[in-house]
């Protein structure tokens, strides 16, 4: 069966793009307006020294920054509904271009303000007239060191576009150009392989369907090998080079400043996980045992272990049950889900060429996106949750901050995308008295703890490794990957069968284009865990909803504390751990009982 094109597809299940803007022309124009504007930001340059001039600059800035970002996103959001369609490629690369210029344009407005004496920033921060802006404030004298002259700055800013070309090389070659094989499914019909269905036959109770679909899925990048080593080498080369150029110690302290996370949080997470590797390593033997394998190879990892549960989802069942599951949020809350559900914001189905697994987007001023490539899998109604964790969330900052404080930082986002991933499972273990679908739910659970907290960890210790062997100034070739990636699998996996292809497994992870986010999952997960346990226990979200509605308007870490969490410390991880070996036991027993 081939696939769909994007117009062959029911409109009702796509997003609509119209509630930016009314259609292409509209578009144009905004476009064509906004450049012209552009040149404008530079008239404001010598004039920070006081606290009018500052607010009229940034007032002017942070405006058209919105609109660019709302052009941008309108192109962005167009591309990923189908990746082969030149014309919406095109209108992406324009408005990447009018992001490059205006960030040239305005490229003084931070070394100006960087450079006033620290007694005037300190008063900027205290002036009523700036009260939007002294989150803003308080960072750009907490990065003075870091901040370069405003020639500097400049050339810096025009790099911004050709610095996107190994992540975008990665989409184009991933998503477009390179042909996935067919295999065949359980009924011995050939099938196309593509990177929407590759999840379900992973998960296939059929051991030949997943060996042949990881042997196929994996080999395809495998042929291109040398091109995804060059394209990632480039990225972690950028990383680094930038990181040297703004005199951070190196590429892991560059990407955490932004956040003003202390390295510790990064490497102490690491250091957490490994003491809990004996947990993984008996919930892996529990795995190879109720699945009646001598060997537990790598595509053995996803499908159920609770065999006989055969739980397809429709897309609206899955909204009644995410619904349901959030109710313990409050009714405000679920007013703001249904809106999203049904409100154009979703674009839910695959078709060829669009992007693959799955995102949110917030449009400041608009609403967010939603992009899903649903297939009816318990795994799908977790992503649904997921991403509306994440819809919400950009919806409550939207409304609640300005243009300028709105945006979350990454280290947050992922606490309210998985909240709503704990209360669904929360939700279904609470209502199932089933030991079977019991043992089937809490096996998904552990699944989570798995792929989120253990395997997210291990993408992150990659990239530390990486970027510590490029800092060294050792060649990241294909055989050099390679051995990272198979050594750190053969620590978290201990007692599974590491197969040759997993080796590779680095090169079709898109999240190794943006570096060292991935950690934010795993400690994102951790809170979320508590976060979701405590609201479940008292009824109170008040805290947790107040933390949605921050945006960036204090640093991550501070804002975690409203909903009852402090990262800079371990405990939050270490509890999150100890629940997945409570879990473990649990599941132990459940499937004895099952015997």
């Amino acid at each position: 069966m081939t696939q769909k094109t994007r117009g062959e597809m029911d409109p009702r299940h796509q997003w609509e793009l119209s509630h930016i803007f009314q259609d292409r022309a509209a578009w144009e124009a905004a476009l064509e307006k906004a450049q012209q504007a552009v040149a404008g930001i530079g008239a404001y340059r010598g004039t920070l020294g006081s606290v009018q001039g500052a607010k009229a600059a940034l007032d002017a800035y942070y405006a058209l920054a919105e609109q660019a970002e709302r052009i941008y996103l309108y192109a962005e959001l167009t591309k990923a509904g189908d990746n082969g369609d030149q014309a919406a490629q095109a209108m992406q690369d324009r408005a990447m271009g009018l992001l490059v210029n205006l960030g040239a344009a305005a490229s003084y407005l931070t070394p100006e303000l960087a450079a006033l004496p620290l007694e005037t920033l300190e008063g900027y921060a205290k002036a009523e007239a700036l009260s939007g802006y002294r989150h803003g404030i308080l960072d750009i004298i907490r990065s003075r060191a870091y901040v370069l002259s405003p020639e500097q700055e400049h050339m810096l800013a025009l790099l911004a576009d050709p610095a996107q070309t190994p992540d975008n090389a990665f989409s184009m070659l991933s998503e477009v150009d390179m042909a996935l094989p067919s295999i065949q499914d359980e009924t011995g019909e050939t099938v196309q392989l593509t990177h929407g269905n590759y999840g379900v036959y992973r998960e296939s109770k059929d051991r030949g369907v997943r060996q042949r679909a990881f042997e196929a899925y994996f080999g395809a990048f495998n042929g291109y090998i040398n091109t995804f080593a060059a394209l990632y080498g480039g990225s972690v080369k950028l990383d680094c080079y930038f990181a040297k150029v703004r005199k951070h110690a190196n590429a892991q302290s560059a990407a955490l400043f932004a956040n003003n996370v202390p390295t510790a949080v990064y490497d102490s997470l690491i250091a957490a996980v490994h003491e809990k590797l004996p947990a993984m390593e008996q919930y892996l033997a529990l795995r190879k045992k109720a699945l009646g394998l001598s060997e537990l190879h790598m595509y053995d990892l996803y499908c159920p272990m609770v065999q006989g549960i055969e739980e397809t989802y429709t897309l609206e069942q899955a909204k009644t049950m995410v619904k349901e599951a959030l109710a313990p949020l409050g009714p405000d809350y679920i007013r703001q889900l249904e809106q999203g559900l049904t409100g154009g914001w979703i674009d839910a189905y695959e078709n060829k060429g669009k992007t693959t697994g799955a995102f949110s987007c917030g449009v400041y001023g608009v609403h967010p996106y939603v992009l899903l490539n649903y297939t009816d899998t318990l795994d799908d109604v977790f992503t649904l949750a997921h991403e509306m964790g994440h819809a919400i969330h950009s919806y409550r900052s939207d409304q609640a901050q300005t243009y300028a404080n709105h945006d979350y930082a990454i280290f947050v986002a992922e606490v309210a995308s998985t909240v709503n991933e704990v209360l669904l499972t929360l939700y279904l273990l609470e209502k199932e008295t089933d030991p079977r679908k019991r043992a089937y739910y809490l096996n998904h659970f552990l699944e989570g703890f798995r792929t989120t907290l253990f395997r997210q960890t291990l993408f992150a210790e990659f990239e530390k490794q990486t970027h510590e062997m490029a800092e060294a100034g050792q060649p990241l070739t294909p055989e050099a990957l390679n051995q990272v990636y198979r050594a750190l699998n053969a620590q978290y996996y201990k007692g599974a069968v590491v197969d040759p292809l997993q080796d590779m497994e680095w090169a079709r992870i898109p999240h190794f284009y943006n570096a060292f986010y991935v950690y934010q999952y795993a400690t994102g997960f951790s809170a979320a865990v508590a976060i979701a346990a405590k609201i479940r226990q008292t009824g109170d979200a008040a805290g947790y909803l107040a933390f949605l509605q921050t945006g960036g308007s204090d640093y991550p870490i501070q804002e975690l504390k409203l909903a009852g969490v402090d990262l800079s410390k371990p405990d939050t991880v270490e509890a999150a751990l100890d629940v997945f070996a409570k879990s473990v036991a649990e599941l132990e027993a459940l499937l004895q009982g099952l015997e």
